[in-house]
């Protein structure tokens, strides 16, 4: 299992929305059309026919434009994706913050579904599923060569169906089978609670539909518990992005009246905007303003904003926002670095097309594509120091990734992802036992987040051991 992590960030299974900031729904009749290539339109057709007609056995016409479809797209970047009309569905209820599925947030890695962490509650966790377990067959079928949607589609299916999934579970050398019985998974997208006596601790996992009101609701039961809320603390650890009109909204909930948020640009005049922190950038269909009931407090009390490497995209625009307007002190690791937009478009036959149609700036115009937001005060994940930042993947890492600006290879962030891997798997060898999980986001041990506490009291911070290294590192942002 000592391969390299062959997919970034975190995936619920059946929730389609990865590491991505999107666009409100949109139907746009262009136009006019660009004129079609015609020579390699006239190949496409021959390759169509000779499949069609030489193939070992018959083939279906529609899957086979369908395939075509979708390979055009994939060809583009790790994000623009053809949406057929199963994943549509799905796409449209992942944003929703509910789906059927058995509940994992999973990854891949060596080919296979590895599980980060059972939601809890679900059926997943109810069957005993841990993190670190290796998914390896999908009722009869191998995992080994699937892509992360084929694997999630699989596991996907109508309520009360089973499916049975053979587990690998590293720690104890053996496989053994597990059946699960789909049921639709609600996603919480928003928790808070009173860490301390006068400190407030809010998280975001991801920006769904209802996120904003979720995100509306907790801070008035955390005013409710106390009304002069000494400090905040934000978390956006691992929240792979979501909608943009989210994002904006977060961001506005903290900031001044119609300060810039963040600005897009893209090839087609719709994708020049520029989104401010004010209700009709983020209101939905010209509703009342989702924030007008949060305490005007909110504006100054003192926020921290913790992120990691797989804090992507709208979690990015937030940290990049409050950062530039130094409104929060962000704290933790550099985010993943997903810089782009996608939008929806619908097509017929109840199909979509999620393309990328912009790159996001953050207010003082840095684009952090395939870089990130380097916090202003780098931490650990343990006191000990970092256990698994090494082997997460980033924005820089995928195929036919964006380029950022002024990009380069990072060598040191391979040698660093390998040696990493090592020493894990050489604590295993040695004390047979699995490498200890990070402690729960939230909890008393959460060693950032008490950084983060401490940082909002005015008390030492234990900052991350190569912070000086990182320091000496050149620049990465560049302006628009």
């Amino acid at each position: 299992m000592g391969a390299k992590l062959k997919v970034a960030g975190i995936l619920a299974v059946g929730v389609v929305a990865g590491a991505l900031t999107t666009m409100q729904l949109q139907a746009v009749a262009r136009s006019s059309l660009s004129p079609l290539p015609l020579a390699e339109v006239q190949q496409l057709a021959a390759v169509f026919d000779r499949v069609k007609s030489e193939y070992v056995e018959p083939v279906d016409e529609k899957k086979l434009i369908e395939d075509a479809i979708a390979g055009m797209v994939a060809g583009l970047d790790p994000h623009s994706q053809y949406l057929d009309k199963k994943t549509w569905k799905e796409f449209r209820e992942s944003t929703g913050g509910k789906f059927v599925g058995i509940g994992i947030e999973m990854g891949m890695e060596d080919g296979l579904v590895k599980v980060v962490s059972p939601i809890e509650g679900s059926p997943a966790f109810r069957a005993g599923l841990k993190p670190g377990d290796f998914i390896t067959r999908i009722d009869d079928t191998p995992v080994k060569g699937m892509t992360v949607d084929q694997a999630v589609k699989r596991m996907r299916g109508d309520p009360n169906t089973k499916v049975v999934l053979t587990v690998f579970r590293k720690a104890e050398n053996r496989s053994f089978p597990v059946t699960i019985i789909r049921e639709e998974i609600r996603m919480q997208s928003v928790r808070a609670k009173m860490v301390d006596p006068g400190y407030g601790w809010l998280r975001v996992s991801q920006f769904q539909d209802r996120t904003v009101d979720d995100f509306v609701k907790k801070i008035e039961e955390l005013y409710k518990q106390d009304p002069n809320l000494k400090g905040l603390v934000l978390d956006l650890r691992n929240d792979p992005g979501g909608l943009l009109d989210g994002a904006v909204a977060l961001s506005a909930a903290f900031l001044p009246a119609d300060v810039v948020v963040v600005t897009t640009n893209g090839q087609i005049p719709e994708s020049r905007a520029t989104f401010r922190a004010s209700p009709e950038y983020y209101a939905r269909r010209g509703g009342p303003d989702p924030l007008r009931r949060l305490p005007a407090a909110l504006k100054t009390v003192p926020l921290v904003v913790l992120v990691n490497e797989g804090s992507a995209s709208a979690s990015e625009i937030v940290a990049g926002a409050l950062q530039d307007h130094k409104r929060a002190t962000i704290m933790g690791a550099q985010t993943f670095g997903k810089g782009s937009v996608q939008t929806i478009r619908p097509l017929p036959g109840e199909t979509a097309l999620k393309i990328t149609t912009a790159r996001y700036y953050t207010p003082n115009g840095r684009s952090i594509q395939a870089k990130g937001i380097e916090p202003d005060v780098w931490l650990d994940e343990t006191a000990e120091g970092n256990v698994f930042a090494a082997l997460r993947m980033r924005e820089a890492d995928l195929d036919k990734h964006l380029s950022g600006a002024d990009e380069a290879k990072d060598p040191a962030r391979d040698k660093a992802r390998e040696e990493a891997r090592a020493r894990l798997e050489e604590q295993v060898a040695k004390t047979k036992e699995p490498v200890k999980p990070l402690p729960e986001f939230g909890s008393a041990e959460d060693f950032p987040l008490q950084q983060a506490l401490n940082q909002l009291r005015g008390l030492p911070v234990m900052a991350s051991k190569n912070v000086e290294r990182r320091a000496e590192a050149p620049a990465t942002s560049t302006t628009k």
